[in-house]
Order: C-alpha cells, then structure tokens, then sequence
C-alpha cells in the first residue's frame, strides 16, 4: 500500500470511529485531497468532484473541510487576498514555497524539528504550531526547464 493510500484510510478510520458519515462524495473529497500535491481550493476541489459526482454542493466541500480539519487531518494555508488552500496530504505544520506571479505552492522539503528545538531549547519558549513560507518566483513562471 503507498503512502496516499495510507493517508486516505487512516483519515477514513478515524471519521468513522468517530461515527461520521462517510458518503461516496466526502471520500471523493478526501481522496481528492490526499493526492492533491497543488494545495486546492475549495473552489478547485468542488470543481474537480462536481464532475463524477454532480449532487455534491460547496457546502459538502466546507463541511467535509471543517470536519478533516478538527480532527488535524487537514492543513489550511490562509491567504488574506487568495483565499485559503488546503493540505490534506500531511497535516503537520510544514514549510511551503509560494510563487508570487502564479500563486503555485508546493511543499518545502526541510527540515523543521532542529530549528522547533532550538527555539525551545533558547528561547524557553513552548512551539505548539507554527507557519513557515518562502515567497518568490517558481521556475514555471520564471522559464527553466
């Protein structure tokens, strides 16, 4: 079994221990956010299961957002002028790079403990959560191949 499909059951699992519904369109929402690598909308995400699943409404989409999220298992990344996008691959807090120009956002593959540590360590200061974002231009928008 891969690693999204690991994710997706140990995320059905847990909205089923909890005696939630599990409809086909909130596992199609779920599966679709496990996969997503581009951090969707809720407007993306309603667009994209709208498709196999036309009865599903953007207020399923929210629903189903709000319940990943009270049980950690979504990571939302807010935007004052975009919007909010979500992580449903890894819900642990994670650093991201940000492209200014076309508003890509993939996943910063660095290490965070050390420096979570660190802070604790020299600061004396508790980390419960924390954000971090690297804002430029990514190499679409910049044309390297």
């Amino acid at each position: 079994m891969n690693t999204q499909e690991n994710r997706l059951n140990k995320i059905i699992d847990k909205i089923k221990k909890n005696g939630h519904r599990l409809t086909s369109q909130r596992i199609a929402i779920i599966k679709y956010l496990v996969e997503s690598s581009n951090h969707p909308s809720a407007d993306e995400i309603y667009s994209s299961i709208k498709k196999d699943y036309p009865a599903t409404s953007l207020a399923t989409i929210y629903k189903t957002i709000s319940l990943l999220k009270s049980y950690n298992e979504l990571l939302e990344l807010e935007f004052s002028d975009k919007g909010s996008r979500f992580d449903g691959f890894s819900s642990s807090p994670h650093p991201h790079f940000i492209c200014t120009r076309c508003s890509k956002i993939e996943d910063a593959e660095i290490e965070t403990d050390s420096i979570v540590k660190q802070i604790n360590e020299d600061a004396h200061f508790q980390i419960e959560y924390f954000k971090m974002n690297f804002y430029g231009i990514c190499s679409q928008c910049r044309n390297i191949k």
